[in-house]
């Protein structure tokens, strides 16, 4: 069992950050530069994005990316879930398959509980608050 998330994903959150305090659109070398990533990876890191309506794209020579959701509006749970896939597979955390209800794993109850505090506080916080409390540079 991973209780990780991928380097996709925190390019997702950077890009979403610069856009937010930039203000305005930004062609993608700025943004890729910004975020520490290629020119020709960005278009993977923020597709899940326009395809949830948060960032639009404008392609062509004057074009780039904008955000257009408000971040207070969005959740870090939303973000996970839009770059990583669904949160629930319905799998067992040490089977990987789904639990059957007559032979529970040792863990069912306990992972049940677990993953539904974590999921409450993933969705309960926006990506402003998560941004609003993550150390500056230098912290």
């Amino acid at each position: 069992m991973r209780l990780e998330l991928t380097k996709r994903l925190d390019l997702a959150f950077r890009a979403m950050g610069f856009l937010n305090d930039n203000g305005s659109a930004a062609d993608g070398r700025s943004i890729a530069a910004a975020i520490g990533t290629s020119a020709h990876y960005l278009p993977q890191v923020v597709k899940p994005l326009i395809d949830a309506g948060w960032i639009s794209s404008t392609p062509g020579p004057g074009g780039g990316y904008d955000l257009v959701a408000d971040l207070n509006d969005v959740s870090v749970l939303d973000i996970i879930e839009s770059v990583e896939g669904p949160t629930d597979t319905g799998r067992c955390v040490l089977r990987g398959a789904p639990c059957p209800t007559q032979e529970e794993c040792a863990l069912h109850s306990s992972w049940v509980v677990a993953r539904s505090a974590l999921l409450t506080e993933l969705e309960a916080t926006s990506v402003q608050a998560a941004f609003a409390q993550a150390p500056t540079k230098g912290e």
